[in-house]
């Protein structure tokens, strides 16, 4: 079975409640992402996997709002959150969406399953190296590769961003897939009040369900000042903060 796990909780650092903002006058940002994945044709389950904070218990209503499964685990330990959700639901392979992705596309997700699929690889992904824009990452790994990610992952950046823990090793068959152009400077995520401003900019202008990269690539190129409103936020900023956790963790065990 192929399950969709998507990351949620309120209390994100750089933008509270992102996942509870309306982005559309029918959905908050969480539900249009479940929204979103939900036209994949790979997908056999979503599963939503949030923390055992009380702050998250809207985060499990909205689940069954919208006719998902959730899960609750560890608030920072994000890959033993992922693990035993994996677990619970007997996943074999496992899609990671995050939900600062309201624009996630479900043909790329699809595409991205299917090369999975095609030969024996331990991940893929589309962002190694990154030709999309940020804010349409999918992977997939099997439940094998999450289960040894677990049990040998020790950095902080591993435990958090989940899948860190593979590109630090050579030891994994790697995937990729490719866009035809490189579209790595677009940012289409979700993280401060101006990706939030660009995303429901763009989403109000797009009737047709679901949003694919290319109905946002001809809004943008009818109208490319759009692209100036978060262009300046730093893309790199929450990897940065965890590799320096990371530098502390290594000096506080001497390692």
């Amino acid at each position: 079975m192929i399950g969709c796990i998507i990351q949620a909780r309120v209390n994100s650092t750089r933008l509270p409640k992102k996942v509870l903002k309306n982005i559309d006058d029918r959905k908050n940002v969480l539900e249009f992402i479940i929204n979103q994945v939900k036209y994949s044709k790979k997908i056999d389950k979503i599963v939503i996997a949030t923390t055992t904070k009380n702050d998250d218990d809207i985060i499990t209503i909205i689940s069954k709002k919208n006719d998902c499964d959730y899960f609750r685990g560890s608030e920072k330990d994000v890959l033993d959150r992922y693990y035993y959700c994996a677990k619970k639901f007997n996943f074999n392979s496992i899609v990671r969406i995050t939900s600062d992705c309201p624009l996630i596309d479900p043909h790329i997700i699809d595409n991205v399953v299917k090369k999975f699929e095609s030969k024996n690889y331990d991940y893929v992904t589309n962002t190694f190296p990154r030709t999309f824009p940020k804010g349409l990452d999918v992977e997939i790994f099997s439940f094998a590769v999450l289960e040894k990610m677990w049990k040998e992952a020790k950095l902080p950046s591993e435990r958090e961003h989940v899948t860190q823990f593979i590109l630090n090793h050579n030891e994994f068959k790697i995937g990729n897939i490719e866009y035809k152009d490189n579209l790595s400077y677009l940012r289409w995520t979700l993280d401060q009040k101006e990706d939030f401003e660009f995303l429901s900019n763009i989403i109000k202008r797009i009737q047709t369900r679901p949003i694919l990269i290319n109905h946002v690539l001809k809004i943008l190129s009818d109208e490319p000042e759009l692209s100036k409103i978060n262009e300046r936020i730093d893309p790199n900023e929450g990897i940065k903060k965890s590799k320096k956790e990371d530098i502390d963790f290594l000096k506080k065990n001497k390692i």
